[in-house]
């Protein structure tokens, strides 16, 4: 099994010499140039604290197309009850701080401190995007990821109020659909989100509809301060 040794320079090998679990590299740092190259590339940075920065591609890929978003009977009755309030980028630090801490039964989070600090610098650029959601006034959960061109990369959700976290990704899914987004990568499967309408597709697909989303203008700045998202 070959992985790649990044060294100083922004450069990633093909994504089809990833290993058959989606490991392409090892090493390098998570720069705000390298992180875009990344993404751009279908690359995404996973690791646990104490490993070596890991880059994945893996085949297949679990996306979410917007028009194909799914909503359980019972969460459409949650909605219509208002009783949460959503936002994007209030508190960017704080969801992403939220989406690090150990889950029950989970013994670690990939969520390092390191990573805190790059995605926290790719906001303050522009680049990376928080939605929180609120209950009467106290923070309930949310969800934060990235975004180029009409892709949206998510990155993990977390949530301290039964149902948070799924009306975060219900409401953007539906913003993202109503500014003409292709997709949202959801990376790797989970049973949770699958539940939502996302599903596996072939690399090579995943990269041809990444191709052509990122032909697009991308949303950069505070999504909160505009009326596309906020």
């Amino acid at each position: 099994m070959l992985i790649f040794q990044l060294g100083e320079e922004i450069d990633f090998p093909p994504v089809e010499l990833a290993t058959d679990i989606g490991i392409l590299a090892i090493g390098g740092d998570l720069s705000p140039e390298r992180l875009l190259m990344a993404y751009k590339s279908g690359i995404f940075p996973w690791y646990s604290e104490g490993e070596p920065i890991l880059w994945w591609s893996p085949d297949p890929r679990f996306v979410l197309f917007p028009g194909e978003l799914r909503i359980s009977r019972s969460m459409r009755k949650v909605l219509k009850k208002n009783i949460f309030r959503v936002t994007f980028d209030r508190e960017f630090r704080e969801v992403i701080i939220g989406c690090s801490q150990p889950r029950i039964k989970q013994r670690g989070t990939w969520i390092t401190d390191e990573m805190i600090e790059a995605y926290c610098e790719l906001h303050r650029l522009g680049y990376a995007h928080s939605v929180e959601v609120w209950k009467d006034g106290d923070f309930a959960g949310g969800l934060y990821g990235v975004s180029l061109g009409r892709c949206f990369f998510a990155e993990s959700m977390f949530t301290r109020v039964s149902n948070a976290s799924k009306a975060a990704l219900i409401t953007l899914t539906r913003k993202l659909g109503e500014r003409g987004f292709f997709m949202i990568d959801c990376q790797v499967y989970t049973r949770h989100v699958e539940t939502f309408g996302a599903r596996e597709i072939p690399r090579s697909a995943f990269r041809k509809i990444l191709d052509s989303a990122l032909q697009y203008e991308t949303y950069l700045g505070n999504w909160g301060d505009t009326e596309l998202f906020g």
